[in-house]
Parts: C-alpha cells; structure tokens; sequence
C-alpha cells in the first residue's frame, strides 16, 4: 500500500466538511476535477470508497467515516505543532456540530454566536438545539451540552453549571385571574412538553410542580412554551436564565417551586485536542462565566 498523502487528507476533510466538492473546492482553491481526482486516489491508497456522491453532495461511508476520526486526529497535531512552533497556518476553521438543550442554544449559545465569528472568522458553528438524546459516540455531534453526565464511552465531560427553573405567568394573565396560589395551580391551564417526544429523563418534572396540572398547550419546544405563556395562556416552568429577561413576565410561587438541573460539557475523546473544538468549547465556557448570576 502506498503512503497516505496529507496534502490529500486535508482535501479529504474539507469535502467531508462541506458536505459538496464545490464548497470545498471554492475554500481551496481547487476545481472540482481536482478534487474528484485525489479523491479516486485517496480510496485507491485506502483500498474503500470513502464517500457516496450524489445530486445533494457527498456522504461518508463507513469507511469514510472511520478515515475522517484519524485524519481529525492527525489535524490536530499538525495544528498544535504548528501554533506551537510559532507557524503562521494554525489558523482555527472548519465546522463544530452543537448539540445542546433548546434552552441553552437558544438563549445563550445564539445570541453570542457574533463573537465567536469574531474570533475565528473560519470556523462554522452548527448549532443543533434540542430535547432529543445526542450520541457523541455515534457522531451526531462534535460537542453537547447535556443534562446527565454520560455513563459510559469514549467522552470527555465535565459539569459545566446548575441551572433553575421556576413558575412563570404573563403579567396580562396574573391583571385578569389575581395572585396564583400554591393549592389552586390545578385551576391554571399549564403550557408544557409532549411527553411521549421527550428523551431525556431530566425534562420530566411536572409533577414536581403539580401533580395535578393540566396542560393545555403541548410542544417539544421550549421556546414555544415561554412563548405561549407570554402570550396569556396560564403558567408554565421555565428558565430562569431566559425567562427573567422577559418584561411580560412574572414569576410566581418563587420560595415554593423552584427546579434544579444541571448542565454537562461533553465531547469526544478522539476529539478534545482539535483546536476547533478547543475554540467551541472555550466559548461556552465563557458564556457560561458571564452569566453566571442568570443561572
């Protein structure tokens, strides 16, 4: 077998990245013959085909795959030999898949998006919020943000933050229907979560509240259910670090209800070293430190 040609593994990453030759073909000055070419003589090194091309772009297979987790890999430590060296090309770029809860890409991780461009102009955030599991170890992300900390695997995680949630209504709902009382929340319609959509064990916590709410209103987004509530329709358990920021707000019961969850950083192992990666969750650790006391 030949020897693995970096120059072309580079390519290789850049495709994978772009999903399409053409995005990758115009990030390096390449035409799109080029590409095609090292690619067919990449995977005749390899001895796989490595992607499947089609109208919409390129997928990688599973040989593919497994090329991009030690071509990561080798990246890195060209990366940091190169910044370590004084080099001019340790430049941060490419693209970070987020993965995190609703809530925290939401409010927090999208509203700061702007400085982290600011930045690193080259590297692509992919922000995936939502209440669904995420599997690092099966690649559905670089990096997530999650409300356990993973049992088992090849991941890297820390707690990053606890964070609260408390009972909200509109300031409209509380002028028509008077001070909410502990022993009549069955009495309030209740803006709340689908619960056969809901993946993850941290989110089931109504009952914690009222064992007899009655939710009226269902979605697996929280931000539909903040925006619902805003909009009149009765109570509903949200983030404090979101919802105290919102003037049609008021929050009720506050020494009586009040929940506890926390927030865990997690990335792949084979992936911690990336300088990419480095750069994301740096950022979300910064976010975290700045608004600390909205948690």
């Amino acid at each position: 077998m030949s020897n693995l040609d970096w120059d072309d593994l580079r390519l290789f990453l850049a495709v994978a990245r772009a999903g399409r030759m053409a995005g990758a073909g115009r990030r390096l000055g390449l035409d799109h013959s080029t590409i095609a070419r090292r690619l067919t003589r990449l995977e005749g090194v390899v001895g796989s085909r490595l992607l499947d091309r089609g109208p919409r772009g390129v997928e990688l297979t599973e040989a593919g795959q497994k090329l991009v987790d030690h071509a990561e890999r080798m990246e890195g430590e060209v990366v940091a030999a190169t910044g370590m060296l004084g080099g001019r090309d340790a430049r941060i770029s490419g693209a970070v898949r987020l993965a995190t809860p609703e809530a925290f890409g939401t409010y927090l991780v999208a509203p700061n998006a702007h400085r982290l461009y600011q930045a690193y102009p080259d590297l692509r955030l992919e922000l995936a919020p939502e209440s669904q599991l995420v599997s690092l170890a099966n690649r559905d992300a670089d990096a997530a943000i999650m409300l356990n900390r993973p049992a088992s695997g090849p991941i890297v995680a820390r707690h990053l933050i606890d964070y609260r949630l408390g009972l909200y209504a509109s300031r409209a709902y509380l002028d028509a229907h008077g001070p909410i009382r502990v022993d009549q929340l069955s009495d309030h319609p209740f803006a709340w979560y689908i619960d056969a959509r809901i993946d993850i064990p941290e989110l089931r916590f109504l009952s914690e509240v009222s064992v007899d709410a009655i939710p009226v209103f269902r979605s697996t987004s929280i931000a539909a259910q903040h925006a619902a509530v805003t909009g009149g329709l009765g109570l509903g358990v949200l983030h404090l670090f979101a919802a105290d920021d919102d003037p049609e707000l008021v929050r009720v019961l506050p020494e009586t209800v009040e929940i506890t969850r926390s927030y865990w950083l997690a990335i792949h192992a084979d992936q911690q070293r990336l300088p990419r990666v480095r750069a994301v969750v740096d950022f979300l650790s910064d976010i975290v430190d700045k608004a600390r006391l909205r948690f």
